[in-house]
């Protein structure tokens, strides 16, 4: 395989801290990898040093001189003043970006329902983010690094992306460098995986199923990790090793040993003996939504966000919840909680119950930002019960990756992960019996996921989760429901795989779009009804292309003419020919209008 690009001995230093140590590594053609690590180990930094966007304390980046390398950073790098259509295709016309069929591929994956003449700037996080990763797909490279690319992506956006990635180039062409704590995506996707850690960089062949089995045998071998790390490793091997057989067909090496290693571990979670304590400490009825109905907030035609739906949770259950953005996941939290109320149905409440929701942007800690870490715990109590074992406060917070100097870390100067972490903590000695988790893994780390996990695996209350992490998901819930946002709650026997399927069958009646404008496609149609266009109509469809394309140049011409008369008229203040003027220009724009929309009809007929 051809060399891309590579790094030499790269050093990397913050203060009095060593980030990266004279790492060495290079990227070939056809490499598909995934870099994994704890938060703050340098896979941002290294990526950054690789893509040439930043420079070494010592050390060097080379790279193949014709090679085009594509990168996605973390924070939003467009500019707000712009509207989408020219933040991804600049001042191309419609019909000329809409010929390339990996562009149209790319547009219906990711911005289809996003307004293409609204300014970036009044985007949602999760918008820009799919902008953004339009502008850079669109284009041509040979190597693309991504940084957290599935942030703010629902499970379906998560798993176009995975589908394109894994379908831009043949096995043996082009290559991509991933950081992200989407354990299902990096399994989906990856054939090499990059743990960054304590300065250096040790690759492992395969996803992240591979990489945990691979990590554990190296550990053992080395028989250096400390016991409260190997027993997370352990656990989560068992996990792996129980689930579906596809996690561990892709490692390479002797999983014998790990077999071994993971012979007397015990199941993820005894959901018998959950279940007892969770009756025990909740009474039989938890929380129950009957015949719900709620409109959305401010729609004056009555359309529901809930249609009469009914949701009957029961002690120690696990649900998973998935949908499109929009279709009212956090607002069913807010249901189940009692922060909102229904305008039809009602919510049972048992007596016992006690709820706890940790929210998206956990500004709960707002109120104890000058506190430290252990203060915060320590206020809430002192002692916890984590599967039949007493965890002081100390304990706790190290169990879920606060070491002894982070304990004593002030609020206010932790990162988005780690508040997200401090406050689930702070949830769960609260001693709920119902936790409600609205997006938890955002901003954590895939170790810290394995930790959070271990913690929820031994608790015995009634769990529901809110989350795009497919792994998570299956982690951590017994079953699934879906939103669509058609105001009905679906269950999924078949899992995330089945709210896929689902989701595809509703978009495969829907128009085909273009720069967010529906069009009506021939090609679409022919589909649907299981034929294509005979010859006699293909032949049609090239003449309508080249007769069309000839107008739209026309019109560009006598637009261009159009506002150089404008500029003259507005220089001699005749207002009465501006405005023949401006009336014509707008005439021009519609004519061009139904054109765009002819070309794209007649370009989806050819398949183009």
């Amino acid at each position: 395989m051809a060399h891309l690009l590579g790094g030499e001995n790269l050093t990397v230093s913050f203060a009095t801290r060593t980030v990266l140590d004279g790492v060495t590594l290079g990227l070939e053609e056809g490499d598909r990898i995934g870099m994994v690590g704890r938060n703050g180990d340098g896979k941002s930094t290294l990526m950054r040093l690789l893509a040439l966007r930043s420079t070494p304390d010592s050390g060097r980046v080379t790279k193949r001189g014709d090679v085009n390398v594509g990168y996605l950073d973390q924070s939003d790098v467009l500019d707000g003043d712009l509207t989408v259509g020219v933040a991804i295709v600049g001042d191309q016309a419609d019909y000329e970006w809409a010929r390339n069929p990996q562009i149209r591929e790319v547009m219906g994956g990711l911005v289809s329902d996003v307004d293409w003449h609204a300014n970036v700037h009044a985007l949602s996080g999760g918008q820009k983010r799919r902008v953004a990763l339009a502008k850079l797909l669109i284009e041509d490279h040979d190597v693309i690094m991504l940084d957290e690319p599935t942030n703010h992506l629902d499970v379906e956006g998560v798993a176009w992306l995975a589908r394109h990635l894994k379908s831009r180039w043949r096995a043996n062409q082009g290559a991509f460098l991933v950081v992200t704590h989407d354990r299902w995506f990096l399994d989906e996707i990856c054939t090499k995986t990059w743990e960054v850690h304590d300065g250096i960089v040790d690759p492992f062949e395969g996803g992240y199923a591979a990489y945990v089995l691979a990590r554990a045998e190296r550990d053992r071998m080395a028989s250096v990790v400390e016991g409260k790390r190997q027993q997370l490793v352990k656990k989560e091997l068992a996990w792996l090793r129980r689930g579906a057989p596809a996690r561990t067909a892709k490692p390479k090496f002797r999983i014998e040993a790990a077999n071994a290693l993971i012979a007397d571990v015990p199941a993820p979670r005894d959901s018998m003996a959950l279940s007892k304590m969770a009756t025990a400490r909740q009474g039989k009825d938890v929380l129950d939504l009957e015949h719900v109905s709620l409109n959305f907030q401010g729609d004056d035609d009555g359309k529901k966000l809930f249609d009469n739906i009914t949701l009957r949770l029961a002690p120690g259950e696990r649900l998973g919840l998935v949908g499109v953005n929009g279709a009212g996941k956090t607002t069913l939290l807010k249901l189940l909680n009692g922060e909102i109320a229904p305008d039809a149905g009602k919510l049972k409440r048992g007596k016992t119950v006690v709820t706890a929701v940790l929210t998206q942007e956990v500004k709960e800690l707002d109120d104890v930002a000058d506190l430290r870490v252990i203060e915060v715990i320590e206020r809430e109590k002192r002692s916890f019960n984590v599967g039949g074992k007493e965890f002081t406060a100390g304990q706790l917070v190290e169990q879920l990756g606060f070491t002894n100097q982070k304990q004593w870390t002030p609020v206010r100067d932790l990162s988005g992960g780690e508040r997200r972490r401090l406050q689930l903590l702070r949830l769960l000695v609260g001693e709920p019996n119902v936790l409600m988790l609205d997006e938890p893994t955002n901003d954590l780390d895939t170790d810290t996921l394995a930790a959070v996990e271990d913690v929820l695996d031994g608790w015995p209350g009634t769990l529901v989760v809110v989350s795009h992490d497919r792994y998570l998901l299956e982690r951590v819930t017994d079953h699934q429901m879906a939103l669509l946002g058609d105001g009905k709650l679906r269950g999924l026997p078949g899992g995330v795989d089945q709210y896929l399927e689902l989701r595809e069958a509703a978009l495969a009646g829907s128009t085909v779009t273009g720069g967010g404008n529906p069009v009506t496609s021939a090609g679409a149609a022919s589909a649907a009804t299981g034929t294509g266009p005979s010859e006699a109509e293909k032949r049609e469809a090239r003449k309508a292309l080249n007769r069309i394309e000839r107008q739209i140049k026309k019109l560009d011409q006598q637009e261009k003419k159009l506002h150089d008369d404008m500029v003259k008229s507005t220089e001699k203040s005749d207002f009465d020919a501006l405005a023949k003027q401006n009336s014509e220009l707008k005439n021009l724009a519609d004519e061009k209008d139904t054109l765009e929309l002819e070309w794209l009809e007649a370009s989806e007929l050819l398949g183009d």
